[in-house]
């Protein structure tokens, strides 16, 4: 490893550090889009995508632009952020698998006009994955998905969302960072 080889790796280490500690807002979520960064400045992408499954009430969806930003800044690369949500709440339980006893249809609906309001640049997918996901590659043309967070709740609406990895091809980087939500119970 040569002299400029070894100060750029020394860089991104010490970024690494200070972003992960300056950054404790959805710890998660910073750590899952500077993986997906680090991933694409090694391949020379200058553009990434991050999905959110699961929008509701939008706070998790506001901390990802405030990490794109700060990652914008210290490295040289842009984001593009795509949060999916019904904006209705939770869809139609389809069984025993959505944990019929702890979740209802339409628990966490969004209040859309107020989460506009407060996104910068994030786009809403609107509807529900199962019939979004199959034309969002033609419909938005994401630069490569590096990061994704499934918070949907239910398994029917995590399975559907899963099926982005079908859909998406050659619009990922070679490994997607994912983030999963509400893994254990409550």
């Amino acid at each position: 490893m040569n002299l400029s080889e070894n100060k750029l790796k020394l860089k991104r280490a010490f970024y690494k550090s200070l972003y992960l500690v300056q950054y404790k807002e959805h710890p998660p979520y910073a750590y899952m889009m500077y993986q997906a960064t680090q991933q694409a400045l090694a391949l020379g992408i200058k553009k990434i995508s991050v999905i959110e499954f699961g929008v509701a009430g939008g706070n998790s969806l506001v901390s990802m632009e405030k990490h794109a930003l700060a990652l914008s800044e210290i490295f040289d690369i842009e984001y593009e952020i795509y949060g999916f949500d019904t904006a209705e709440g939770l869809p139609e339980l389809e069984g025993y698998k959505d944990i019929m006893h702890q979740w209802q249809e339409g628990h966490f609906p969004m209040d859309l006009e107020k989460l506009k309001s407060r996104l910068q640049f994030a786009n809403l997918v609107i509807g529900n994955v199962k019939t979004t996901i199959p034309n969002f590659i033609e419909a938005y043309s994401p630069a490569p998905i590096g990061a994704i967070s499934f918070d949907v709740d239910l398994y029917s609406s995590t399975r559907d969302a899963l099926k982005i990895f079908d859909v998406a091809g050659d619009h990922m980087l070679p490994r997607v960072r994912c983030y999963f939500d509400d893994v254990v119970g409550t």
